[in-house]
């Protein structure tokens, strides 16, 4: 059977990432060129600055790609592109860029929705067994998607309004933390104690989330406590804080499970690299007997191998796309 190469591009919000994997399975090169250092002095990421780098790094990212696989495009054999959702002028770069290649070296262009691409990240710990259960975790998203079969998703509940990866961003400012805020919160709650209570949201019996009120009875608290000149403590407030996320993020992961009778849980998206969530994962896994992957923490953020890993298995599935093909910022998984 003829090896399958598929070269990845991601450019959905700050991370030029390009890479090439063999098969599906095997990641030959995955070059990501990052803008947190530029987007930390304006404390989040901003659009226009964040297009206009992936324009400077895009074909020097591409270079460094085919230099570390030791290949050319002639052994490519289909181009794969995030092109959404995220950042509609990130987006455009990477698009622009595939679209461009597939053109010139007349190679398939392959359309991977954002999301698709964090779920198959997983292919890289082993291949995906169905029916599974995905926990999304990331900035922009917090879902719970079945799948059956490749490219089958069948979303059970969402995010209601932040996302779990925003609202670690917006606590980790309340408690003073530079950005990107979310990485330090995680690694400062494994020092801290869950001391104060906080509310559990949306502690109901559907798939479905919701953050806004945990965020803001965080500021709610520390706004009490600087009322009072009485200082905080940011390592037991980052403890308090993640313990309720993690407990909320089981909870519903669990029913659905339950429900659903999968035994195979997968976790995707950003906030996957959480210390406190894939402890608590791994766990659910051995009291419930079903199988867990977690992405390996190079693949958990944005990058280009997860767009060519599930680029491969849509290739495999006869998706193509045209020249046509536009960016979209919001985007349904499918």
């Amino acid at each position: 059977m003829k090896d399958i190469y598929i070269l990845g591009i991601e450019s959905s919000c700050d991370e030029t990432s390009i890479s090439i994997v063999k098969n599906g399975i095997e990641c030959l090169s995955n070059v990501v060129s990052s803008q947190i250092d530029i987007h930390k002095n304006y404390g989040g990421v901003v659009p226009e600055i964040a297009s206009r780098e992936h324009i400077k790094n895009i074909t020097v990212v591409l270079d460094e790609c085919f230099q570390k696989a030791n290949l050319t495009m002639s052994d490519i054999d289909a181009i794969a592109i995030a092109y959404g959702p995220g950042l509609i002028g990130s987006l455009l770069v990477g698009l622009e860029a595939a679209k461009t290649l597939s053109y010139l070296y007349n190679k398939p262009l392959i359309p991977v929705h954002h999301i698709a691409g964090h779920i198959y990240a997983n292919s890289f710990v082993k291949p995906l067994s169905f029916p599974l259960l995905a926990l999304i975790v990331s900035g922009g998203h917090t879902e719970l998607v079945l799948m059956k079969d490749h490219f089958s998703f069948e979303k059970l509940g969402s995010t209601l309004d932040d996302a779990v990866g925003e609202c670690y961003d917006k606590v980790a400012r309340v408690i003073g933390l530079p950005y990107p805020g979310g990485p330090l919160l995680d690694k400062l709650a494994m020092e801290g104690t869950p001391t104060y209570k906080l509310p559990h949201p949306l502690d109901d019996e559907s798939y479905n989330f919701s953050f806004s009120g945990l965020k803001s009875a965080v500021i709610n608290l520390n706004h009490q406590f600087e009322q009072k000149k009485e200082t905080l403590s940011p390592k037991n407030l980052a403890a308090s804080f993640q313990k309720v996320v993690v407990e909320t993020l089981i909870k519903k992961t669990k029913k659905a499970l339950l429900d659903t009778k999968c035994k195979n849980l997968i976790v995707a998206g950003g906030v996957s690299a959480n210390q406190g969530l894939r402890q608590a994962v791994l766990k659910l896994g051995e009291e419930l007997g079903v199988e867990v992957s977690i992405p390996s923490l190079c693949y958990c953020t944005d990058n280009g191998a997860m767009v060519a890993s599930a680029g491969y298995y849509a290739y495999q599935l006869g998706r193509r796309a045209d020249l046509y093909l536009n960016s979209k910022s919001q985007e349904e998984l499918k």
